[in-house]
Formats: C-alpha cells, structure tokens, sequence
C-alpha cells in the first residue's frame, strides 16, 4: 500500500508539473474558436505609457523607437514616469521636448503607483502599457487599435519577442519559457479570453482602468479588469514588441521572486471577483497561474516520493540516483551553457517562483524595482 501512494503522489506530481506546459495546452487545441465581430467606425485615439527607473543605457534606443512610432502614428501621446532615477533617466526622457510628457516621481515609489499617475493624465481613448526597455514595431500602434473594432474587446495584448537568446542557458531557457508562453495566449486568445498580461506590451480602453493600490502587480490587475468587465482580452500575433533577455541567473533570481511575490499578493487582491469568471476563465486561470506557481513544491513532493520508492526497491538504487542527480546538478552550477545548464535555470526557476509565493502569503510583497544589470 505505501509503494501504491508513493507511485500515486510521484505520478501526480509529474502530471501537474507538466499541466502548464502539455497538458493545458492540449486541452485548449479542442475548445471551439470564437472569433471577433469587427464593425465599421472611427480608429480610436491612444495613449502610450511606461515607467523607468535607472534606465539610462536603454534611453537612447528607446526614445528613438518612439520618436519612430511618432512618426508612423502622430496623434501618439506618450507619456512616461520616471520613479526617482539617479542616472539621469528622467534628463533624458524631459531633453524631447514634446515627444514625452514626463512625470517625475517624489523617490522610489513604484510601476503601478508610476502607472496610476500617467493614466490619470493620459487623454486617449486606449492606454497602451509598455517597459523601458522595450521597443515597438512601426506598424504596432496601428495593429492593436484595429483590434478595437470589435466592441466587445476591451484589452489587446501585443507579441514578445525576446533578444539575446544564446548569450548564456538563462537566456535560453528565458526565451523557450516564453516561446510557449506566447502559444499559451495564442490559444487563449483564440478560445476566448487571454488570462492576464505582463508589463511588456498590453492595452485596454481608458474607461476600464481601475484603482488598486501600489502593492500589486499593475499588469496583471489591469488586464485582468477587462475580464472581470464582460469584454475580451485578446492577444494580437502582428503587435510585436522586442527586448533583451536577462543573462545572469541572480538577475533572474531576484526578477522571478519579486514578480511571483507581487503575482501572488495580485491573486489574494482580485480573488472575489476571480470566483465570478466564467467556468472556462477560471480554468484558464488556474492551469496557467495557480498551477506554475506551484511548480517548484510538486517538483519537491515528486523528488521525495521518487527517493523513497528507490530506497524501498533498493538502498543501492537510491544512493546511484542521488549521486546522479547530484553530479548533474553540479555539473550545471558550474556551466553557463548546455543541457546540465539549462536544467539548473529550470530549478532555480521554480524555486524562485515558489519562494516568492511563500513570501507573498506572509504578507510581504514588492513594490519597486530594480533593472536586471545583465540585460
């Protein structure tokens, strides 16, 4: 009976460690289409937000993709926060002129109490939400807002498309991770509902933005409004935006804690409005959230249970594999490239995922930030 529970608790945690990632995605492939009801009527106008922080070696390109997309789409307004910069970010951005209303923040206060303030200013009748360090397609403004045209959607999400993905396993793992991602809210998308946004590159009609307070994640309590609302969010494949993978495992150590930290404390914020989605939403939901920030304790249960059955059949089986994994775990430490490399990124993944959970449900959360320094 023991080896039978140990078998099932091993089995299991295989299974919902890989949910996210095969079976969910599986699932999705046999859900029905449900296409948008585009109508004739007037391009709405947009705003286009993001916040910075020490983020002077990224100004310069990123001042010159918009003064592009200024170019191609000029009733733009642009707006930008800078959240208490002490490189001279904030000089930058105010040295255009018109292109940027900046708003310069008291000190540290973080992207969503940046965000809140420049949408309070913004005019147009879509907010587009994008980083720093991010940089837009020409024809992006102009794809996301004919997807407007359906009045039933109220968000449009764009299209990431990472750089610099053989500088080093991180980034190589950072980009197969959200390679299927974006397969993840293709098919959302085309089901229904995407289930939240990141801060790369999303939108929503103004009159749907909401007050939270500054602790949350401001993507993913924005997006997720559009939902609660009755509209669609839905992800567009032609909206492209670009940005550089971060290549050093403490910088994407820290970004994973602090993001599942502000994720989970979002979760707690929006949990009464989350039980009233549509059965099919709060599916999406908890298979490609719930499920992931998981991960790291079923690896753990599945590890344990996997030890204990090979002591039982044989100490020797057990010693072998412990030694095995041992050796390959540190094979991969001590490597930047490769497979060994590749699957410590994967653990440490998940192990900043889960500590950033478990420091969310003792009440502590994140509230600003810092850029990763090996973008």
């Amino acid at each position: 009976m023991t080896d039978l529970w140990l078998g099932a608790l091993l089995l299991v945690s295989l299974v919902a460690t890989l949910w996210p990632f095969i079976f969910y995605p599986l699932i999705l492939r046999t859900l029905p289409t449900r296409p948008e009801q585009p109508v004739v009527g007037p391009v709405p106008t947009a705003s286009l937000l993001f916040c910075a922080y020490n983020e002077a070696d990224a100004m310069p390109e990123k001042l010159a993709n918009l003064a592009m997309l200024k170019g191609v789409h000029p009733t733009l307004e642009i707006l930008a926060f800078d959240d208490g910069s002490s490189d001279g970010t904030g000089d930058l951005i105010a040295a255009q002129g018109d292109l940027v209303m900046l708003i310069r923040g008291p000190g540290r206060s973080g992207k969503a109490h940046g965000m809140k303030q420049l949408a309070a200013r913004a005019r147009g009748d879509i907010l587009i939400f994008t980083d720093a360090n991010v940089l837009l397609d020409g024809q992006a403004i102009d794809n996301l807002l004919a997807r407007y045209a359906d009045p039933d959607v109220g968000g449009v999400l764009g299209s990431l498309q990472y750089i610099g993905q053989d500088e080093s396993a991180t980034a190589s793992v950072g980009s197969l991770y959200w390679r299927i991602e974006e397969r993840l809210k293709d098919e959302e998308s085309r089901t229904g509902n995407v289930l939240g946004a990141d801060g790369s590159i999303f939108s929503i009609r103004r009159s749907l933005y909401p007050d939270f307070p500054d602790s949350v994640l401001d993507d993913l309590t924005v997006s997720m409004v559009v939902v609660f609302a009755g509209k669609r969010l839905v992800k567009a494949k032609d909206v492209i935006a670009r940005e550089r993978l971060v290549t050093a495992r403490k910088d994407e150590y820290r970004r994973k804690v602090r993001i599942a930290a502000r994720a989970w404390h979002t979760h707690s914020h929006l949990r009464p409005q989350l039980r009233r989605m549509a059965a099919i939403d709060r599916f999406k939901y908890a298979s490609r959230k719930i499920v992931r920030w998981f991960g790291g304790l079923f690896i753990l249960t599945g590890a344990v249970a996997a030890g204990a059955l090979a002591m039982r059949v044989s100490p020797m089986l057990y010693m072998v594999g412990a030694l095995a994994v041992a050796l390959v775990i540190w094979a991969g430490v001590r490597t930047k490239r490769g497979p060994f490399a590749a699957l410590v990124d994967v653990l440490i993944a998940y192990a900043a995922t889960l500590q950033g959970v478990a420091k969310a449900m003792t009440g502590r959360t994140v509230t600003i930030w810092n850029p990763a320094k090996s973008r």
